[in-house]
């Protein structure tokens, strides 16, 4: 069986390399739109089982059985989604509400094999530390937090805003390494 990866995500694909080095990556075309009602993890489950489900769906063609992987990330602040900065101030606004607070990251992950599709989630809880103002601005002033789910990246100078997190690690990156590779086994 052959391993598909329905991201362009660099950090998705390191991470999917620790569980399978053997994979090919195929972006999703998919609507983004989460539908009304759902909660965080309802959303990233959807949104994730619609990329991998949109993959698997042009890739049925070929001979090979595929295993495809979707995943979608979100941040969550008092109930909220949070999504990625559009601008400066928009940054500013996101890590100053996360700083010397708790949140939740949700990674919702979809596998789609012989024409069935499995999803589940994982939750990690982040605190941030308490920010002054200048660390708040030079943050937002890096490239690095404009393309990440909650205007911050943990892999990188994010780093030196967390005081902690409870649960996965990876799964604030964007995969939950350990529990994606527990599904797969029975895949592979």
């Amino acid at each position: 069986m052959k391993l598909v990866l329905a991201s362009q995500s660099p950090r998705r694909r390191e991470l999917l390399s620790v569980i399978q080095k053997d994979f090919t990556v195929q972006a999703s075309c998919a609507e983004e739109n989460i539908p009304d009602g759902l909660t965080a993890c309802e959303a990233v489950m959807y949104l994730a089982k619609i990329k991998a489900e949109q993959v698997a769906e042009q890739i049925a063609r070929q001979d090979d059985l595929q295993v495809v992987i979707g995943a979608d990330t979100v941040v969550v602040l008092d109930g909220e989604i949070m999504g990625k900065p559009k601008d400066h101030d928009d940054c500013v606004r996101m890590i100053t509400a996360l700083s010397g607070r708790e949140h939740e990251v949700y990674t919702g992950v979809a596998i789609v094999a012989n024409g069935k599709t499995e999803s589940f989630y994982e939750k990690t809880t982040v605190r941030f530390l308490q920010l002054t103002l200048e660390e708040i601005n030079w943050y937002a002033s890096l490239s690095e937090p404009y393309d990440k789910a909650g205007a911050y990246g943990i892999q990188g100078y994010g780093s030196l805003l967390i005081e902690g997190i409870c649960g996965d690690y990876f799964n604030v990156m964007g995969l939950p390494v350990a529990a994606l590779n527990r599904r797969l086994k029975k895949y592979m």
